[in-house]
């Protein structure tokens, strides 16, 4: 379980594949991960599969690289890191499983005087799920929807998510990672569920 507050912004240092997997190596100093250990990655739960003094690996397999836009990364790019909750943490952002519901289309970036905002597209499976002033994760980060329109949807950036995170770098087109609130999933699912027995 995770919060959608992101630790860290790092560097991916290679990628390479293997026989049922893509192995991801990211730079990263953090002295408490060990094997086994969860860390989002771009807000994908993924296991550490090797660590040292100054990176950690992950072993992403095919249907993680066909879901998300981890496959899409090359050595240089930036990926956001949160390392899992333990007891007695403090929950500043919202419940984030790190299981992506699917991904995103950046279609444009607004920037004024006053604000920052993203304007994304989902599927319209994942249309559903959204509503105004309700809770999105997008690449691992935690946000309040800010607009809603059929499967586009608006989120504004806080200079705080501009300066830690790279959200406002990625190009018109670019596919987040999106986690749909997992209340806004449950309720959704529940009501279909119970219009599917009265039909």
């Amino acid at each position: 379980m995770f919060t959608g507050i992101i630790e860290k912004t790092s560097r991916v240092l290679g990628v390479s594949d293997g026989p049922m997997f893509r192995r991801l190596t990211i730079a990263c100093e953090w002295q408490d991960i060990s094997l086994g250990d969860s860390v989002a990655t771009n807000g994908v739960c993924l296991t550490v599969a090797d660590v040292s003094a100054d990176r950690i690996t992950f072993d992403v397999i095919k249907e993680t690289l066909m879901k998300t836009n981890l496959g899409a990364l090359a050595a240089g790019d930036e990926v956001h890191l949160e390392r899992s909750l333990r007891v007695g943490d403090r929950f500043d952002g919202h419940f984030v499983q790190g299981h992506i519901d699917g991904t995103g289309e950046l279609i444009n970036q607004i920037s004024t005087q006053h604000e920052s905002r993203l304007r994304l597209r989902v599927p319209l499976t994942l249309a559903k799920f959204l509503a105004p002033k309700g809770s999105i994760a997008i690449d691992g980060v935690s946000l309040t929807i800010a607009l809603v329109e059929g499967n586009e949807f608006e989120v504004a950036l806080i200079p705080t998510t501009l300066q830690l995170t790279n959200l406002a770098n990625r190009p018109a087109g670019w596919r987040f990672n999106i986690e749909c609130d997992i209340i806004s999933k449950q309720v959704v699912y529940w009501l279909e569920l119970q219009q599917g027995r009265c039909s």
